[in-house]
């Protein structure tokens, strides 16, 4: 679960027009940016140089070797000199894997008292780059652009979402999501086509009956129960009743007991992520709310009610964040509170909301009745969330294309809920609660939603943009009528699209 075995490679564009001690020149050069960024601490994934491409067959055969090398989640292309764009032709249409077109120069500053033709000939970075970014706009092909100098923060800072971003889309091409039972009460938003979902995204969604984890539960032996438990008394605040002699300590070791079968069990299916319907829990103790908000905070996708495309995005936004600050997790729109200024939405569910948005230090775990699913009363974790700005997502299927919702929210503090003990988070959309709710209710949002404090719109425009679906975003800049006009550019911009390519 870290980005220790992975690579980005770095491919430098020049030619043989200026001769072979020139072609050497630019090697010299690249190795040394390359050097200079794994150097620098701000990337978090290792970037392999692969040399200079000087025809269109040594581009060919570089950009099909990335295709066909498991460690490289990505490429990066710089034109050093004047690369033709030609050349690049055949290896783009090749290349499966995410493009970073970095817009950089060796030099920082022009050397204005000595620079001559050779000099000229040999850095023409702000030539080569147009050359190649043309090519690459007409073949439609997706990339990011990073423009500054390789030495600046600011452009590695940018380098490194992109790196997070390509990793988390090669942890999606092979994604297996259990869902145990399917939609609950016909609801539609959580659904979509696993086809095309598996066909544009990567997901693998698969069901399983509730059956085959009471199996794995059946086998759970007292002594893992007994070191689970362990695990609970360090990690959290028991309640009383929750205590070793208090009356639901037994609603405690079933708890333990689900989550190390669900644990056990989405490893031997070799599973990323999983969906909960508790209209389908025969041979479970109690709705496995605890077992969700720990598998959350390791990194495996989680979704309510059978909803698979918020879990495969859960765990999608957990991977790009992953680290010390990793903060996210799944919610639903639960309440409206009308406040004038501060009207905000109340953001919890029944039991599953991720202890890494956390404010305090430990949750409590507690045991409570639920008044839903016809189970004995479940264990959980009961937290409000930390203050501050944040990014939530969602994947919906319009039928002709998946779109991406992004809404820049503004988490508040609330105020106490001693009859309602779940995990929560209180949030203003931007711009304000009146547009931000419209615009997302206007682009057909779901009430569930992925949500990370430490990612921001960057990293969910970059995998949009690698993913190749719709992006519409809501934030402090968004007003009503002009994004009415995106929603309507993008359906007329897909309908054409679709009947281009019949």
């Amino acid at each position: 679960m870290n980005f220790q075995d992975l690579e980005v490679w770095f491919v430098t564009g020049a030619q043989l027009l200026y001769g072979g001690d020139a072609v050497i020149q630019v090697d010299a050069h690249s190795n040394e940016i390359v050097k200079g960024l794994n150097e620098s601490g701000n990337l978090p994934i290792k970037v392999v140089y692969k040399g200079t491409v000087n025809s269109a067959k040594e581009v060919t055969d570089t950009l099909k070797a990335a295709n066909n090398d498991n460690k490289c989640i990505g490429v990066i292309t710089w034109m050093h000199t004047f690369s033709p764009a030609k050349m690049w032709i055949h290896g783009l249409q090749e290349l499966k894997k995410p493009l970073l077109h970095f817009h950089t120069q060796y030099n920082k500053e022009i050397p204005w008292e000595t620079m001559d033709m050779d000099f000229m000939n040999l850095n023409q970075s702000a030539h080569g780059d147009r050359e190649f970014g043309h090519i690459v706009t007409r073949m439609r092909k997706n990339r990011k652009v990073v423009v500054g100098h390789w030495q600046d923060e600011k452009a590695q800072a940018r380098i490194a979402v992109w790196m997070r971003v390509a990793a988390a889309w090669a942890d999606a091409q092979d994604m297996r999501i259990i869902r145990f039972g399917d939609q609950m009460n016909n609801v539609a938003v959580t659904d979509g086509d696993k086809v095309d979902a598996e066909i544009r995204l990567g997901y693998h969604v698969d069901y399983c009956p509730i059956g085959e984890l009471v199996a794995v539960q059946d086998t759970v032996t007292d002594e893992e129960i007994a070191e689970m438990l362990k695990t609970y008394e360090n990690e959290y605040i028991l309640a009383d009743n929750c205590k070793e002699g208090g009356k639901d300590r037994k609603q405690v070791v079933e708890a333990a007991r689900v989550e190390i079968a669900l644990r056990k069990f989405l490893k031997e299916k070799g599973a990323k992520a999983f969906t909960t319907n508790f209209d389908d829990l025969k041979g479970i103790d109690q709705l496995p709310g605890l077992a969700c908000q720990r598998l959350m905070a390791e990194g495996y996708g989680f979704g309510a009610e059978g909803d698979w495309k918020t879990a495969a995005l859960y765990r999608t936004m957990w991977y790009m964040g992953q680290g010390e600050n990793n903060s996210c997790s799944f919610l639903e729109d639960y309440t409206l509170n009308f406040d004038g200024e501060n009207s905000a939405i109340l953001q919890a569910h029944m039991l599953e909301v991720c202890p890494l948005i956390s404010e305090e230090e430990k949750p409590r775990l507690e045991v409570h009745p639920l008044g839903i699913g016809g189970k004995n009363d479940p264990a959980r974790l009961v937290f409000t969330s930390k203050q501050g700005t944040g990014v939530a997502a969602t994947i919906i299927d319009l039928g002709n294309r998946f779109r991406m919702i992004v809404n820049q929210v503004d988490c508040i503090k609330s105020n106490p809920l001693p009859k309602l003990p779940v995990a929560s988070a209180l949030w203003i959309p931007q711009p304000n609660f009146e547009i931000g709710a419209a615009a997302w209710i206007l682009a057909g949002g779901t009430h569930h939603s992925s949500f990370s404090f430490n990612l921001t719109q960057e990293y969910l425009e970059d995998y949009a943009d690698i993913a190749g679906i719709e992006l519409v975003v809501i934030d402090n800049t968004t007003t009503i009528s002009e994004f009415k006009k995106e929603l309507r550019y993008n359906d007329l911009y897909y309908m054409l699209n679709k009947a281009l390519q019949a």
